[in-house]
């Protein structure tokens, strides 16, 4: 039996060669959070309720142009993907009913993406559930198992949805994510994961909800790993493994009292209902209810809001027709009622509250905090859900993603501490993040706070631009020490970290400005490479977004790609430890928009292109072909660079022994590494750092190493292009600074670097087609 390409040792990832890996990767891609017939992305509402009768071919983008995106990724010197899928792209018929067109689709760009040699891991999505509860994942059908009626959500506030929401564009910024604490999120994922205790007479074809909807989840994400398995050469060669589920949540599983707000919920915005709030205004009831904002040191309240929902409720009516997808619901369970109602939560009849603790413990009569619901409700369902996928992919390494922030499940020790799996958290700057906007005088230690580390708030903000990025480190480190803590020795590796790009009211748009996205996205990436993680899933690459929309979803901004913004200009030589082509003229790339040779210029990102190699260059498309968007002026068109100075940046990819550090210094353009090996590095097997040529071109970098010899070269590694350093070094501790070439964080290149760009393409006899 050959061996796996990837596998995990300890901590650590090994490849063929017994080499370190270190995963760095991308989420690919928010388009996949909506169906491509009809295009409904957050923006639109036509149709939107037709969830039965709609296709995700063509997500996360079509096979004649995966090549284009994984060209462009691959160059920017990422060798993981977190493939994004959502369980209503495969089931979103009916029960049992598959989509074999998207899942046939899904194998042929998987197919596409081993030409690049990336790792993927499958990743079955989702956000607050489902579009129609204002996020992405589960079909609408799992909607009505449960008894909701999700043409109700907007009017009874059990959800907020942009498509249905009255101007989209005014969708209040990072409302979406209070859904997690209103009613249709609260009663789909108190079903999930505990409908045995708290639903019992939620039966429908014989089962209860909680093992009805995890069945069917878990089934369609056996059946793909089964197509998988069936295409005979993606698994283990690009598909290295699967997540668990994204964002777990509880629900209201461990909610102590539903007439008040839990402490530890701290995302609060728009009118803020308490649980019993939302199940009266969910069942028709008015209700007023505090209203919150967020500002610079987190919510507060401010003020009050009549919800009248005028008699509309939330759940389905009683003379609805159940068949419509052929299943068989309880009599017991009642339609034209509150779920709860029915377990004797409250009394419709005189709106009374009966069991304000209805949800606070187990059958067992155990207090449940988060803690015990990620031990016995989360564990339960990741064992079934790795139980199906190792059915059929037997090597699958598993990423174990336990809900957000909380303490992780404790399984040292345990036959769940699997080898084979990885723990993978998530990690946002959350004040960035809710306020779109770079505060480089002061941010918070929220993980310090949430697990007891300071007397007061108060002394968990870190004041200054090098304790913010210190704090944000130490958040990743403490994050990866806790999860070896509970968990036991497992790679880490951070699924989701990213920036908003729409900060400062889009004032980048207007002006070509990234400075401000351009720190943000360093001090992330100094937190990853200093916190002793294994990887990262930037979040998030989206082949459509532009200045208008964003990411097409809920207002949100992250992705490192635009329509609307210019590619990083890159720096292609030909490989000098391989003979050449002819000598000939050199080519002027052009910065200058008002430049005769700029569309020429613009899309150049490619390899080159000599009679003697075209046959292999025709199969790396420009990974920057003509870019279109409709964005309006006053929007902002002016184009930028979007950062990518801050996240193009080197990079181990495979180590002789072990990584002991890594990290760039963008503002001095300085690259540190060090290692710590048994054996040399030889020329067959030798340390390998992925090298930007932006940052690094090869006739104007220096290299310090403390034994052996390197080279630099540009190569058509798995069809993509990627500058590489190769270092054979000596056994024992090693290390390696790499100076390349200072430039200005954030803006689009003045006319004394271009120029000076220029000459390091005419001295290196660059040649661009």
């Amino acid at each position: 039996m050959a061996p796996l390409r990837l596998r995990i040792e300890g901590q650590t990832f090994r490849d063929t060669k017994d080499r370190e890996v270190t995963l760095r990767g991308i989420n690919v891609a928010g388009d996949a959070k909506f169906p491509t017939r009809p295009d409904l992305p957050n923006s639109k509402s036509d149709h939107f309720y037709e969830g039965d009768n709609l296709s995700f071919v063509g997500r996360p983008f079509s096979v004649d142009e995966a090549q284009i995106h994984f060209s462009r990724l691959k160059r920017w010197g990422y060798n993981t993907i977190r493939y994004i899928f959502t369980w209503e792209a495969i089931e979103h018929e009916g029960p049992g009913k598959y989509d074999e067109e998207w899942v046939q689709h899904t194998i042929e760009v998987l197919r596409l993406a081993k030409n690049y040699g990336f790792y993927i891991f499958m990743d079955p999505h989702q956000d607050v559930w489902s579009r129609f509860t204002g996020g992405s994942g589960a079909p609408m059908w799992t909607i009505y198992a449960c008894g909701l009626n999700p043409r109700k959500f907007p009017s009874t506030q059990a959800a907020w949805v942009q498509n249905t929401y009255p101007d989209p564009s005014n969708y209040p910024k990072m409302i979406w994510a209070t859904n997690y604490t209103r009613l249709a999120c609260q009663v789909l994922f108190t079903c999930f994961f505990g409908g045995k205790d708290f639903a019992p007479k939620a039966i429908i074809d014989g089962k209860n909800i909680q093992d009805y909807l995890q069945d069917h989840f878990v089934e369609a994400c056996r059946h793909i790993a089964s197509r998988i398995k069936q295409a005979g050469d993606l698994e283990d060669d690009v598909v290295i493994g699967w997540e668990s589920i994204n964002e777990p949540n509880r629900g209201l599983i461990g909610w102590q009292d539903i007439t008040v707000i839990p402490e530890d919920q701290k995302l609060q915005k728009g009118p803020s209902p308490t649980a019993w709030q939302a199940i009266l205004t969910g069942s028709g009831r008015a209700c007023e209810m505090d209203t919150w904002e967020f500002g610079g040191l987190g919510p507060y309240k401010s003020g009050t809001e009549l919800v009248d929902p005028k008699g509309d409720s939330a759940w389905l009516p009683a003379d609805y027709d159940d068949s419509r997808y052929g299943w068989k619901r309880d009599p017991d369970w009642k339609l034209g009622e509150c779920l709860w109602a029915q377990h004797g939560v409250w009394n419709p009849s005189n709106d009374q509250l009966q069991k304000k603790d209805y949800f606070s413990r187990a059958g067992s009569g155990r207090r449940i905090d988060y803690e015990y619901f990620t031990n016995n409700y989360f564990m339960p369902y990741y064992r079934r859900h790795r139980k199906a996928i190792i059915s059929v992919h037997e090597d699958a390494i598993m990423f174990c993603q336990p809900p957000v922030l909380e303490i992780p499940p404790s399984i040292k020790g345990t036959d769940d501490d699997d080898p084979n799996m990885v723990f993978a958290p998530h990690f946002y700057d959350g004040v960035t993040l809710m306020m779109k906007k770079w505060n480089r005088y002061w941010n918070v230690d929220v993980f310090g706070i949430l697990r007891g580390k300071y007397l007061s708030p108060a002394f968990a903000i870190k004041v200054g631009e090098t304790a913010i990025r210190n704090c944000f480190r130490d958040q990743l480190s403490g994050i990866r020490k806790e999860g070896m803590e509970y968990m036991g020795d497992h790679p880490c590796v951070f699924t989701e970290i990213g920036i908003p790009y729409d900060m400062d009211d889009k004032y980048a748009y207007k002006t070509g400005d990234f400075s401000s996205q351009s720190s943000a996205m360093d001090a992330n990436h100094f937190a990853l490479e200093g916190c002793g993680a294994n990887g990262y899933a930037l979040w998030v690459y989206m082949c459509t977004n532009n200045h208008e929309w964003g990411d097409l979803w809920n207002g949100e901004d992250l992705s490192i790609f635009s329509l609307d913004d210019r590619p990083l200009p890159l720096h292609p030589h030909p490989n000098a430890e391989e003979p050449g082509p002819p000598s000939r003229p050199i080519s002027i790339l052009s910065l200058d928009e008002g430049s005769p040779s700029f569309s020429q210029s613009r899309s150049t990102d490619n390899s080159l292109v000599f009679p003697e190699n075209v046959k292999k260059a025709l199969k790396t498309p420009s990974i920057s072909t003509e870019q279109k968007s409709d964005t309006p002026a006053d929007i902002g068109r002016t184009p930028g660079f979007r950062a990518a100075e801050a996240y193009v940046r080197p990079s181990p990819i495979a180590t002789v022994g072990n990584v002991t550090a890594s990290g760039f210094d963008l503002r001095n353009c300085i690259f540190t590494f060090s290692l710590v090996c048994k054996q040399a590095a030889t020329e067959e097997t030798s340390t390998e750092i992925f090298l930007p040529e932006f940052h690094f071109p090869r006739d104007n970098t220096e290299v310090e190493v403390s034994s052996g010899k390197w080279t630099i070269s540009v190569d058509d590694m798995d069809v993509g292009v990627v500058q590489r350093l190769r270092w054979q070094h000596g056994a024992g501790r090693q290390s390696m600074t790499v100076k390349g070439v200072q430039r200005r964080q954030g803006m689009t290149l003045g006319k004394e670097e271009e120029e000076g760009y220029l000459e390091q393409c005419r001295q290196s006899k660059c040649e661009l087609m």
